[in-house]
């Protein structure tokens, strides 16, 4: 991110008016290495392959803010990695981590990771520290230090309905294995801060807190996610592309600043539900339309998500969630035409 967007970006959850009306994605391997003509594998383990396809994206579209930007990652694989999961990574598709929790009780067996030297994450690091240097030549800086949220992490360690599950038959063991895991995460951002003095600001994703109740967020969730998000940084950015109708009202009071939603609710109904103290990056229809739909398409549901929502303050446009697989070249500038026309 340039320093001119990451200005903009700011402003824009001031609530300031800027012109022209901010667009951002987010972008990672769903989408970047076949869009950049690699595989999945190859992007993922080169460091020049990773570097080229982000540069390629910057350059391709100057009018974006890509968030995070320069997304050191590997999957879903990156946190559960350093718990001891087993990586899976398949030629050309999504790489999984395997359960390590079979039983309920596992999860107070759980020992907190050393994000320094645990997993893939001493490799996640060296490579931003490999293209710090790269990155800035490009007149681009590290801006975001970056992991999936408490929950999600909880459900890729002992998958997702046995978690789920444990929040109503065991929620004592739940609250252990989520302390061990915030306690990771805190120290993760803290040592992606000091390593990139560049970062300030922080990005989560957990779309697990969009199939709890309200109150299980909030005994579940909004506690540890306020706890991280109680970092000093610029920018406090939260993804959570399932529903959340029942979580979004207390966004903000988690700390969370910048919101990526799905499509399950409009703008105007985020906009309402959250009083409208949340900048939104989002949301049109990211598979149907986006991905699968014609520039035509895209430019009628840019001007659509315009039309209805008047009022652009505190508004990114973007799609639901971050950008999926197959989306075209042609399709993200026909998105661009239109925010800009």
């Amino acid at each position: 991110m340039t320093d001119q967007q990451w200005n903009d970006l700011q402003a824009t959850i001031r609530g300031e008016t800027v012109s022209p009306l901010p667009i951002g994605f987010i972008i990672d391997s769903p989408w970047l290495p076949n869009w950049f003509g690699v595989s999945i594998t190859d992007y993922l383990s080169s460091e020049t392959l990773w570097f080229d396809a982000n540069r390629k994206a910057i350059e391709t579209f100057p009018e974006v803010m890509f968030l995070p930007g320069f997304w050191s990652e590997f999957g879903m694989c990156t946190e559960p990695s350093a718990f001891g999961s087993r990586c899976v990574f398949p030629p050309n598709e999504f790489p999984f981590a395997e359960k390590i929790i079979s039983t309920d009780a596992q999860m107070a067996d759980v020992k907190e990771p050393n994000p320094l030297t645990d997993g893939l994450l001493p490799f996640m690091l060296n490579r931003l520290k490999w293209a710090r240097p790269r990155i800035e030549d490009l007149g681009h800086k590290i801006r975001f230090s970056v992991s999936r949220g408490p929950l999600n992490v909880a459900t890729f360690l002992m998958g997702t309905t046995e978690f789920l599950m444990a929040l109503k038959t065991e929620p004592e063991l739940t609250h252990q294995l989520l302390r061990t895991i915030t306690n990771f995460l805190k120290k993760w951002h803290a040592l992606q801060r000091e390593t990139l003095p560049t970062i300030d600001g922080i990005l989560m994703l957990d779309d697990i807190v969009g199939f709890i109740s309200e109150r299980d967020f909030l005994e579940f969730g909004f506690p540890y996610l306020k706890e991280i998000y109680a970092t000093e940084v610029a920018v406090k950015f939260f993804h959570n592309d399932a529903p959340c109708a029942a979580s979004v009202k207390h966004y903000a009071d988690a700390g969370i600043q910048l919101y990526n939603p799905g499509i399950q609710s409009t703008l105007a109904d985020i906009r309402r539900l959250s009083a409208n103290r949340l900048t939104i990056l989002g949301n049109l229809p990211p598979r149907d339309v986006l991905a699968q739909g014609t520039p035509g398409d895209v430019r009628a549901g840019v001007r659509k998500m315009l039309a209805e929502n008047p009022d652009h303050s505190r508004l990114i446009l973007s799609c639901a969630g971050g950008v999926p697989p197959a989306v075209s070249t042609e399709n993200l500038k026909a998105f661009i035409e239109a925010a800009r026309s």
